[in-house]
């Protein structure tokens, strides 16, 4: 899998998160916080082999940014 670099947090550290990546596979990376609060956790089903993790409304602007060809 080959990713590309969407965005960076605008309000993160230097090596901070989260962090957004398109793939070459037509699908998205998201890099976050990690949810493990129990409460939360059991209001999804979360299937083996799957995680989840939590961004800020505002990296949704990144998600604009995936239809640009990403060999340019």
């Amino acid at each position: 899998m080959r990713l590309t670099l969407i965005g960076k947090d605008p309000e993160s550290n230097p090596t901070g998160s989260p962090t957004v990546y398109r793939t070459d596979r037509e699908s998205w990376v998201v890099q976050g916080w990690v949810v493990s609060d129990p409460a939360v956790l059991a209001q999804m089903r979360i299937p083996e082999g799957e995680s989840c993790v939590e961004i800020p409304d505002r990296m949704l602007q990144f998600f604009r940014q995936g239809d640009r060809d990403l060999d340019q």
